[in-house]
């Protein structure tokens, strides 16, 4: 096993990267001569600029000679630990622990804690450690003016860097723990655009598929035609007859390739070119489910309810099928759907006849990585990305969400809330996830992609057994 993380999310920018170091070189340089030149301390200057030269040079050795955008865990570390040595030089040589500067030492260690693979961070934890220590017992006295004394006492010169290790290790933890979900939500959001970019592929190629099968069908019809004429003309020419039955078996084959290119092209080109109520949403996401499940869907539909028509959202079908695909995965054998809509709201609600969700999940819904404590060893489906991903999607189209269990049916339940003038909305409103966790967008524990029709597939639920 390698000790350094390969992975792509532990690395760092390096542009990024630079611009830091150069603050810290520029801040060095002018801190150590102007208290020189100003304040009167004395102290080898040269040795300490020259210091400051070796960060300056490591660098530009990143700027000119590295040419990756991205530093890997591994070079990252090594230079990070040039940044912690370097500061240590220059703090020795000017009093040590006591240096007010000292504090300066414990950046790069809680900068690796949100970049850098876990044991990356805490070998530089333990580095700064180590020097924090030696520094306290191994300096240059603090240089001052010659009038001046300056005395600290062993309490209080003792008690730094027992301060600094103890913010050393709460700043680190607390990082590296945002960092970790940070990387998680980053992780499924990537993999949550790519899939969507794939599904507004699927249906942009149906499309195009339909209106190519809608196109051919008048030639090809025409020379169906032509060659029955031709064959009943030559029917006593036993060439000529043979050619011409070749020429209608091929014609029919081709024809048979565009009906399974299309599957129903009529119906399904027009399924994609026109409103939806949300009944019909629902009513072809279950059917995607009846073909594989055994399970009973129930679907029932208000008798009231607003026959309100909403342009097609990729993102609400993908939304709701995962919050179906979750009560299938885990009820019983019923899952049940009801459906209402008035002039103000329309509300989806999804149950089952399964165990319900665990009371310690049910706090941490829509979160991407959820695992009950009392789910078996051998289910591999604790990660609720699923819920996850569906409830991110439908909440940016407006939706408000709530999970629970059923008071009714034993199992758990969702409830979907729109208000219908956010419906309306979704025809001149485009989905977008830029501004969930920034523009870079990568994940690794989801199950393969697939698609049954124009569906996609539905992905690991939060466990409720």
């Amino acid at each position: 096993m390698k000790f350094f993380e390969t992975s792509k999310y532990f690395s760092l920018k390096k542009s990024t990267y630079i611009n830091l170091r150069w603050i810290a070189i520029i801040g060095q340089l002018i801190t150590v001569n102007v208290i020189y030149f100003v304040f009167d301390f004395r102290f080898n200057l040269i040795l300490e600029n020259s210091i400051i030269l070796i960060g300056a040079l490591s660098n530009l050795y990143l700027i000119y000679i590295n040419k990756n955008t991205q530093l890997s865990d591994k070079t990252a570390f090594l230079f990070l630990s040039i940044d912690i040595l370097q500061l240590s030089c220059l703090i020795y040589l000017t009093g040590g622990i006591i240096n007010p500067f000292s504090i300066f030492l414990i950046i790069p260690a809680i900068f690796s804690s949100s970049n850098l693979g876990f044991r990356s961070n805490l070998l530089l934890v333990s580095l700064t450690v180590l020097v924090i220590i030696f520094l306290t017992f191994f300096n240059q006295p603090l240089p001052y003016p010659i009038k001046e004394h300056f005395h600290v006492d062993s309490y209080y010169y003792y008690s730094i860097p027992i301060a600094l290790i103890i913010a050393l290790i709460f700043l680190n933890y607390f990082a590296l723990t945002f960092g970790s979900e940070s990387r998680i939500r980053k992780e499924a959001l990537n993999k949550m655009e790519e899939i969507m970019s794939k599904e507004h592929e699927l249906l942009s190629l149906g499309g195009q598929a339909a209106a190519a099968a809608h196109s051919l069908g008048t030639p090809f019809s025409t020379m169906k035609i032509i060659s029955t004429d031709l064959l009943e003309r030559f029917k006593d020419n036993d060439d000529v007859k043979k050619d011409i039955e070749l020429l209608s078996s091929q014609l029919e084959r081709c024809s048979e390739i565009l009906k399974k290119l299309t599957l129903n092209p009529i119906i399904e080109d027009n399924f994609i070119d026109r409103d939806l109520t949300m009944a019909e949403y629902v009513s072809e996401i279950v059917k995607s489910f009846q073909e594989v499940s055994k399970k009973d869907f129930i679907v029932n539909y208000d008798q009231n309810s607003n026959p309100l028509n909403i342009t097609k959202s990729i993102e609400i079908v993908y939304g709701l099928r995962n919050f179906i695909g979750n009560a299938n995965k885990f009820s019983a054998n019923k899952i049940f759907i009801n459906i209402k809509s008035d002039n103000d709201l329309t509300e989806v609600i999804i149950e089952d006849d399964g165990e319900g969700y665990p009371k310690d999940v049910l706090s941490k819904i829509g979160e991407p990585y959820v695992k009950s404590v009392k789910s078996s060893k051998k289910s591999k489906s604790g990660l609720g990305l699923g819920i996850f991903i569906g409830k991110i999607l439908l909440e940016k189209n407006y939706a408000n969400i709530l999970c629970r269990n059923s008071k009714t049916r034993g199992g758990a339940e969702v409830s979907i809330k729109w208000k219908n003038k956010d419906l309306l909305k979704q025809e001149k409103a485009l989905m977008s996830v830029d501004g969930v966790n920034g523009p870079d967008l990568v994940l690794g524990s989801m199950t393969d992609v697939s698609t049954n029709g124009n569906w996609p597939t539905t992905y690991d639920a939060i466990a409720r057994n």
